[in-house]
């Protein structure tokens, strides 16, 4: 009964008699399995806060790379998930890639209840979470196959919204797990002050930081056992026509997997200083990104057998302009709220926790600012915003049409982050940063808004301008490119505050916003488009 042959939902009989039902189920089972997966994928944006509450002996610096390699590879595995049902099935592909996340929030909770655990322990943990990250991808093709062309935008904007609600959730959950010793062993001791969302902890308290990990035991486990009595798999021609058994399915799944870990391993060696395990030899990230995404597509494609060849065929989608033009897009949407929700809490504590003042004329940064604000108490704020509209996006495009909607989006970005900005610059300069941070909060929530909104109207402009065959690929290979945004903006920025000159990264980011207004209107609105307004 788990496996499915005939799928015809654009036939309305169909749909109302047997396919509504069967697409429901799959959708709210897929919702909390990608909500983990996010959750797990980020959830080093909270750890690393309360690592250095506690005092763990690691710099700030070194900290934003632990956000850096969880989102390279979880963007880079989105490229090999992208091709997973096609190859294995849905059911097979969600339970399974549920599953494996138990390996990285295991070792979390090991790693954190030794505060001399040292910092390439840690890296390998990141990187694993870094599946957590890839699960989008699949999920998404997934559900795209299970609904009618005029119901995907909601339905894509529920399974992505509530799905990125797994940043919120970890961004609340965390911090209150911590509190208590839910798992046992023993706790420690922060040296200045937490938080939770309710208000916060002073320096002095106990803390149970190894929870972080294993508190997502409780949900994994029960989701891998709905997910394989109550999930499909779609034997159809366009989705899985040569479905092979589950340990096959597991088999392939891993061996793709493995290949997306080998190239981030590689381009992370490659692009980080030698202080923090990396090569010290200074290549540019962004060649390094591009050589990554190259060389995982490259090896995917000489996979021996059925592999190899279904996904030459699906790899059509590189010869289609607008996937590429979309990925542009969906990189300033999604990547931007990716990539800002990773990076918020930090941001928020390097900027506002510490005191900018003027010593023997040196400009310093590492005195407490006891008047701040606590980053555990606000952060979670942002990606609840920006989930929590998602659907809403979805919805209005559906009826004002997708690039109308995506284009007020980034106009409103390209305004909010240059006014984050300024506050950001003149917080860094202040001893008093805790003057600007209300300013600095509402233009941040205005920005994870706009990101919100523009995550439904994109993914409801894919859905329109590609066939059925094509559109669930396309989600995933966009999905994947966007991204990089969990490792691009955590990595700019920390460079940047180590610079001294924070505001710079948002000016850049903002810049990248312009341009894609240009590239929306000239693809999807103006007079002549090939897609006028999809």
């Amino acid at each position: 009964m788990s496996d499915i042959e005939k799928w015809e939902v654009e036939d309305p009989t169909f749909w109302e008699s047997e396919g509504k039902k069967v697409a429901n189920r799959n959708l709210w089972i897929s919702i909390p399995s990608l909500l983990c997966g996010f959750a797990v994928w980020l959830y080093w944006g909270i750890i690393t806060v309360q690592m250095l509450n506690i005092g763990f002996p690691f710099a700030k610096a070194e900290l934003f790379t632990l956000m850096s390699i969880a989102g390279l590879t979880g963007a880079t595995l989105r490229i090999p998930s992208s091709f997973f049902i096609r190859l294995a099935g849905g059911r097979n592909t969600i339970v399974f890639t549920t599953a494996v996340l138990i390996i990285p929030a295991v070792g979390t909770g090991i790693a954190l209840q030794d505060v001399n655990t040292p910092l390439w322990v840690f890296q390998i943990l990141a990187l694993l979470s870094g599946l957590g990250g890839g699960n989008f991808a699949s999920s998404m093709s997934n559900i795209s196959f299970f609904y009618p062309k005029k119901k995907q935008g909601l339905a894509l904007g529920l399974n992505a919204g509530l799905g990125n609600f797994g940043v919120t959730t970890m961004q609340i959950l965390v911090p209150l797990a911590m509190t208590f010793g839910l798992f046992g062993g023993e706790p420690m001791t922060l040296v200045t002050t937490s938080g939770t969302l309710i208000g916060k902890i002073p320096a002095g308290s106990e803390t149970w930081i190894h929870n972080a990990g294993y508190v997502w035991l409780l949900f994994l486990v029960p989701l891998m056992v709905i997910g394989w009595w109550g999930m499909n798999n779609l034997k159809a021609s366009h989705v899985t026509p040569d479905l092979p058994g589950p340990v096959t399915s597991f088999s392939i799944i891993t061996g793709m997997l493995l290949i997306g870990l080998i190239t981030s391993t590689v381009g992370l060696w490659l692009m980080l200083p030698e202080a923090v395990n990396g090569s010290g030899w200074g290549i540019p990230k962004e060649l390094v990104l591009a050589c990554v995404v190259g060389a995982t597509v490259m090896l995917l494609k000489f996979l021996p057998g059925k592999i190899g060849k279904n996904l030459e065929h699906q790899y059509k989608i590189f010869n289609n302009p607008h996937t590429w033009v979309m990925s542009i897009i969906y990189t300033m949407t999604f990547g931007s709220f990716i990539g800002f929700a990773a990076a918020f809490p930090l941001a928020i504590k390097v900027i506002f926790g510490y005191q900018h003042i003027m010593v023997n004329g040196v400009m310093t940064h590492d005195v407490i600012n006891d008047q701040g604000p606590s980053a555990l108490m606000y952060a979670w704020m942002g990606a609840f915003i920006g989930a929590l509209i998602r659907p809403l996006g979805g919805w209005i495009a559906d009826r004002l049409g997708g690039a109308k909607v995506t284009q007020v989006c980034a106009v409103v970005m390209t305004g909010s982050a240059l006014g984050v900005a300024y506050y950001m610059k003149a917080a860094y300069a202040s001893a008093t940063p805790q003057d600007y941070f209300v300013e600095f909060l509402v233009l941040f929530l205005i920005l994870f808004a706009a990101t919100g909104i523009g995550n439904g109207s994109t993914f409801r402009t894919i859905s329109i301008v590609f066939n059925k065959e094509q559109a669930g690929p396309v989600l995933g290979w966009t999905s994947a490119i966007a991204a990089y945004g969990a490792f691009y903006i955590p990595k700019v920025l920390g460079e940047q505050i180590s610079a001294t000159t924070p505001e710079v990264a948002l000016f850049g980011f903002a810049t990248f916003y312009a341009i894609c207004i240009g590239v929306n209107w000239w693809f999807y609105l103006r007079k002549g488009a090939e897609f006028h307004n999809p």
